[in-house]
């Protein structure tokens, strides 16, 4: 989708000839679409850096966004989605500071009829325009995709509290489903809570969690041997008679693991443990 090089030396005597002009209906081309949402200085040195690396692309000889000579062109661009994705503009405003540069060049350059190697070069012009605003929205959407990610990150993190009930003791009450990529986050602080504390007992309470099915088991067991990896046992709690009828219909064996019916429960039993290992120490 490049232009040659006799298309990016025509273009680029057009860009200069006319980069006061350019500029301008350029700005005024974005200005509109994003409603004051910024300021017109802002709006211009965007255009401004945008036109001047374009400039530096087409000085490289045949247009190629891909080409070393862009370089500078690809991470104005990136800048701009990025910085547009982070700032909460949709894609369209983000791609319209691109395609301005259409509405600029055709108010400016003044194509007659027969004028062939005029309407050619617009032409030109126009399929660079697109290929900077492709690459302008791929780099947007990747940005979004990330910032999805790390708040749906961030979301899991905050909805995962370990937290500490006694000295020795600490908990992690879970709400809502359990899914694979929760259970992942589940166990990394529960370990990290482990080593940071030094604690030999950690409740698993499952009260919030509406439903156990066997996929849910597994992730809790995985849990459990991690955190006894770490020297440290585990309680669950919050076996409802619903959640232990399923277990039972299920066939899912917790094993050795001790299992209460409330958190109050999980933690007389951690506190009853700790007690008997000290006794246990003393004799």
């Amino acid at each position: 989708m490049g232009l040659t090089a006799d298309e990016s030396g025509r273009l680029l005597a057009l860009l200069e000839t006319h980069a006061e002009t350019l500029t301008a209906t350029w700005t005024d081309a974005v200005a509109a679409p994003l409603r004051g949402r910024l300021t017109r200085a802002e709006l211009q040195k965007q255009v401004q850096d945008l036109q001047r690396a374009i400039v530096e692309a087409l000085e490289a000889g045949a247009f190629d966004l891909g080409n070393d000579g862009a370089a500078s062109l690809r991470a104005t661009l990136v800048d701009l989605s990025r910085g547009r994705a982070r700032q909460g503009f949709s894609a369209s405003e983000t791609a319209v500071t691109v395609f301005g540069l259409k509405t600029a060049l055709f108010d400016t350059v003044d194509v007659h009829d027969g004028d062939r190697q005029a309407v050619a070069d617009v032409i030109a012009a126009s399929r660079m325009v697109d290929e900077l605003g492709l690459f302008t929205f791929e780099t947007y959407a990747k940005t979004r995709e990330e910032l999805i990610a790390d708040q749906a990150e961030q979301l899991l993190e905050l909805a995962t509290p370990v937290v500490k009930l006694w000295e020795g003791v600490v908990a992690i009450p879970l709400v809502g489903t359990l899914d694979s990529a929760r259970a992942q986050v589940v166990m990394e602080r529960l370990l990290e809570t482990l080593v940071e504390t030094s604690s030999p007992y950690a409740i698993i309470d499952i009260t919030g969690v509406p439903a156990v099915d066997t996929q849910v088991a597994q992730h809790i067991l995985k849990t459990v041997v991690a955190a006894r990896l770490m020297g440290a046992e585990c309680i669950i709690s919050g076996i409802r008679p619903q959640i232990a009828q399923t277990i039972v219909a299920l066939g899912i064996e917790f094993g050795d693991i001790a299992t209460k019916a409330t958190l109050a429960d999980a933690l007389r039993h951690a506190l009853r443990m700790i007690e008997a290992s000290r006794k246990g120490r003393s004799n």
